[in-house]
């Protein structure tokens, strides 16, 4: 013990050297003191300012980060060992003087102040000081030094200053990230994202922009030097896109690979890959050498879901010729991006190939249809409302909307254009946007308030957008249908003067691209913070980014929802991460639940056989009888969906993909034969509704409710999907609970986003859902 004594009497005026050096008002910690509040840092090699044609960013690597996304961990309260050495040497401290003598270190400016510049603002000061007092008062025995500096105090022979390397000590302990900020700054850097892609950078590209309205010619133009060159890929938005071509060029003589998110088709029979690939634009490869590489839609690099994904391509496809396709609003900005890579933009505009008018009248009654009318609609319910109402006049029509399957799109499509077909009517969301080729004559906007996700990813209705309504107007009167010329009007005559009004803007220039942190940039992430849930990483990350003006960090709500949602299943954080980008549908309960129970059994290391897989679909399915068994086959196909998605990331967990895309167009099929007797099943579910309830949803209707300034007439519900959205039946929720698939916790959360969600009001005899915050 004696040497013991002398170690610790020796460590007692170290830490006394230590804390005069704190007191001192020119200094924070001495160096000399150990690792307690040194203040060396790495230089930031990105330091300098970056520059662009926009002119010079400055660097925000010195941005104070959100500290409230700063969770403290718990700290262990017992220690081992000899560390009851302390109150041997001294004597027991009295929690009371302990009490008094730490609320008078936390009343100290000068404290404050300095824990400031070592990363600890007001917050995260105070939560550091609550932890540490709970620590000294709590903790059955406290280590050696920490015993005998408390002592010290308590006896007038320290000073309370003495106090702050400990506290220091254990804030580090609690937030640990404060030892590698400066490494976190680096890792979440976001302002290069075009270094990001050296085989890209290698060779010199030329870019060509092909920029007119929707019905121009302008992608024609570019996938015909796609299908003249030696190699080529394509990269559009929608699965449907992507078959389009694939089938074109396949016909065309020119072997072509499939390549979605959920399946891969390859024209060679022994799988090897030919040198044309089209593919949805997030599974494009950066690292593949094309001679010619097409972007569609180029202008929704600005989405704030999606927009990485047309960055990444633009910067980072390995093809000499890059042809990008899309709006004359995005030419100055892809312009100015590419000159950040030192590549210059050929500019080809294109005028619309087909007149389209604005009519003068709104059609104000279903009575007043014709053949090749297009009524658009921005909700469920009102698709199944008109629906409804145009088979009471005798009356065939297609249904189109975002979340039926790509085959029931494509048969709906082809009933609606087949001349022979009585179906001469079709009513649609704004799906029909892209990706289907539609014999419209004329576009009836239904109403013109849509809801949309702003910057901060919450839903919220407003008016369409000049881009929105010229991208739906432009599908009538295409080029390649039977009507030559298009119009243009809406249902309602109050909302036409406001068509007129929006089609009359010029549609603003695109000035920003989406980024998205990578798995790497995650990886790295965590290992500096080994004990952070993945959820917590991604806010973190996106706290400390650096962007410069070009750029902006995509929502990430969804992906943290779903992180949130398989947070206690446990998983790696590569496997963890894949998971949480599935694309899901998190409004639909029967899908969540399902993903919840692929992580669960991925995460015992048991395959998903498709035995399993049809356990928990109930496989095999029946035609709907009504609205909401249509629904439900909808999810069904989603989870399908899903799990080919994994398939392809996990081939070994999931290795029935080929049985299982077998009975997805099984499924396709039934939910064709339900959607072809749509009216029969509104018919059903408008029988079957209980008195007082929506007939379209089966829920009971709220009372009337003030309506937002935001909010005009005929505006649809916050949510395109009708009936799926509702509160998580309790039985269900407590199954989940005890089969440990979620948390009490989360289930609570589930439940009152879904609630929040399924709020509606009345106005004017419509039904206005309004979505007050998506986030968990």
């Amino acid at each position: 013990m004696s040497v013991n004594r002398c170690m610790l009497l020796f460590s007692r005026v170290q830490h006394r050297i230590c804390a005069k050096s704190v007191r001192n008002k020119n200094a924070l910690v001495d160096s000399r003191c150990g690792n307690f509040g040194s203040t060396t840092s790495l230089k930031d090699p990105w330091s300098g300012p970056v520059t662009s044609r926009r002119g010079v960013y400055s660097n925000s690597s010195s941005r104070a980060p959100d500290t409230s996304l700063f969770v403290p961990l718990n700290v262990k309260s017992d220690v081992g060992g000899d560390w009851a050495v302390g109150a041997e040497l001294t004597q027991p401290l009295d929690r009371s003087e302990l009490l008094k003598i730490l609320n008078k270190f936390y009343k100290r400016n000068e404290m404050q102040k300095i824990a400031a510049d070592q990363g600890l603002d007001a917050r995260l000061f105070h939560q550091a000081f609550i932890s540490f007092r709970k620590y000294v008062l709590e903790v059955s025995t406290l280590s050696a030094d920490l015993h005998i500096i408390l002592n010290d105090i308590c006896c007038g022979a320290g000073h309370i200053d003495d106090l702050y390397p400990y506290f220091m000590r254990h804030a580090k302990q609690i937030f640990p990230m404060l030892d590698c900020m400066e490494d976190l700054r680096k890792i979440s850097d976001l302002r290069v994202p075009a270094n990001w892609y050296p085989e890209a950078r290698a060779i010199q590209r030329k870019v060509i922009f092909h920029a007119g309205p929707t019905n121009s010619g302008k992608t024609h133009h570019a996938i015909q030097r796609y299908l003249a060159a030696k190699s080529g890929v394509y990269c559009g938005p929608l699965k449907l896109l992507a078959h389009e071509i694939f089938e074109k060029s396949n016909t065309a003589g020119v072997p072509c690979d499939l390549v979605t998110g959920e399946e891969r088709t390859f024209v060679d029979a022994e799988g090897r890959q030919a040198e044309h690939v089209a593919c949805t634009i997030e599974m494009c490869s950066v690292t593949t050498p094309y001679e010619v590489a097409v972007i569609d839609e180029i202008q929704m690099i600005r989405d704030f879901s999606r927009g990485w994904a047309w960055t990444r391509a633009l910067l980072g496809l390995c093809a000499e010729e890059i042809h990008v396709c899309g709006e004359s609003a995005a030419i100055n900005f892809v312009t100015e991006l590419m000159y950040t890579t030192g590549e210059e933009v050929e500019v080809r505009n294109y005028e619309r190939l087909t007149p389209c008018s604005i009519l003068d009248r709104a059609v104000e009654s279903l009575d007043n249809l014709r053949p090749g009318d297009c009524i658009v609609c921005f909700s469920k319910n009102d698709i199944y409302s008109i629906s409804r109402q145009i088979e009471i006049r005798g009356l065939e029509c297609a249904v189109i909307y975002g979340s039926l399957p790509p085959g029931t799109k494509l048969s709906q499509a082809k009933k609606f254009n087949d001349p022979e077909d009585p179906c001469k009517i079709l009513v649609a969301t704004d799906a029909i946007g892209m990706g289907l080729n539609l014999s419209i004559k004329r576009i009836i906007f239904n109403s013109l308030v849509k809801p949309n996700i702003n910057e901060k990813g919450e839903k919220e209705l407003d008016t369409i957008s000049t881009s929105q309504a010229l991208q739906i107007a432009g599908r009538a009167g295409r080029f390649s249908s039977i009507f030559k010329e298009g119009e243009v009007t809406t249902m309602h005559r109050d909302d036409l003067p406001i068509l007129k009004e929006i089609l009359s803007r010029t549609v603003h220039a695109i000035e920003i691209a989406g980024l998205h942190p990578t798995s790497e940039q995650i990886e790295m992430f965590a290992y500096h913070l080994p004990d952070a849930t993945l959820s917590n990483l991604i806010d973190i990350f996106v706290s400390l980014s650096q962007v410069d003006g070009m750029y902006f960090v995509c929502n990430i709500d969804d992906f943290k929802f779903l992180a949130d949602m398989i947070q206690h299943i446990p998983l790696n954080l590569r496997s963890r991460y894949v998971f949480c980008t599935a694309p899901i549908n998190k409004k639909q309960p029967f899908v969540c639940t399902s993903f919840l129970k692929f992580a669960r059994q991925f995460s015992r290391d048991e395959p998903l056989t498709f035995d399993w897989v049809c356990r928990l679909v109930s496989w095999p399915l029946v035609p709907p009888k009504n609205i909401k068994d249509l629904v439900h086959l909808e999810a069904v196909h989603d989870v399908l969906d899903l799990y080919l998605w994994l398939s392809y990331r996990f081939m070994d967990m999931f290795p029935d993909a080929n049985r299982v895309r077998e009975i997805q167009q099984e499924l396709d099929s039934i939910i064709q034969l339900g959607v072809r007797n749509i009216t029969r099943l509104i018919r059903a579910t408008e029988t079957s509704a209980t008195p007082g309830t929506d007939p379209l949803s089966n829920q009971r209707r709220p009372g009337p409710s003030p309506v937002s300034p935001r909010k005009v007439r005929g505006a649809p519900k916050a949510q395109d999907s009708g009936v799926e959205a509702g509160q998580l039946d309790k039985s269900l929720g407590s199954r989940l609970v005890q089969e440990g698939l979620l948390t009490p916790d989360l289930l609570r959360q589930l439940q009152k986003e879904w609630s929040k969600e399924h709020r509606q009001e009345e106005v004017g005899g419509k039904l206005v859902a309004e979505t007050l915050n998506n986030k968990i």
